[in-house]
């Protein structure tokens, strides 16, 4: 068997030795980088990830909304001014606060990874802090009433429930969201299911 000497090694230059082991460890980089990238791909962050992220979230807030949403049922048949205007007052402000909510989860869910994912998030935070602005324009509106006249507070009360109207009319960015992907992602979250808030239908985000 041959056995190569001294001579055999002396022959061989470090630097060029050094090239082929750097080789060998950049193949076994590759390797690597290889797999990392399939753990990458199964631990990405998909449509579902984001919508449990974002309904997890707002589940507190689907709550207070319809609770405030009874509020101003609760007195809207025969209610007197003062207890309407109380009422209307307080539940406007959480209104405000809700929406306000809504607008912070999505921003913290982060980007669902569908097409133009950011934009459709950032236009529908930004309705709804449009909507939170326009519930405490309300609330204004509301304190400013005089309950001891009923006519006048009956008749202060008819642009509020215009603007309320707007208030609900105004959600086509939210439209859009789900009518994609992200719409059907959040219908699976037990987070985003309607709540009922008094006898009529229930409410969602």
């Amino acid at each position: 068997m041959y056995v190569p000497g001294r001579g055999a090694l002396e022959g061989t230059h470090p630097v060029k030795v050094n090239k082929k082991l750097a080789a060998v460890l950049s193949g076994g980089a590759v390797l690597v980088l290889a797999l990392s990238g399939c753990s990458e791909e199964e631990d990405k962050f998909t449509v579902d990830d984001w919508a449990k992220k974002y309904c997890d979230a707002v589940e507190p807030q689907l709550k207070k909304q319809a609770a405030a949403e009874q509020l101003i049922r609760s007195t809207a048949s025969d209610g007197k001014p003062g207890d309407i205007q109380t009422a209307d007052s307080r539940a406007f402000q959480e209104l405000a606060d809700v929406y306000k909510g809504y607008a912070s989860a999505f921003r913290a869910a982060g980007t669902p990874p569908v097409e133009n994912g950011a934009e459709l998030v950032k236009a529908a935070a930004s309705e709804l802090d449009a909507n939170a602005t326009s519930y405490l324009k309300l609330k204004q509106q509301v304190d400013q009433l005089d309950p001891e006249d009923q006519q006048t507070f009956a008749d202060g009360l008819v642009p509020v429930a215009d603007g309320l109207a707007k208030i609900e009319q105004n959600q086509n960015a939210r439209d859009r969201l789900r009518a994609g992907e992200t719409g059907t992602a959040m219908t699976k979250q037990p987070g985003c299911k309607p709540v009922a808030s008094g006898s009529t239908g229930g409410t969602t985000s």
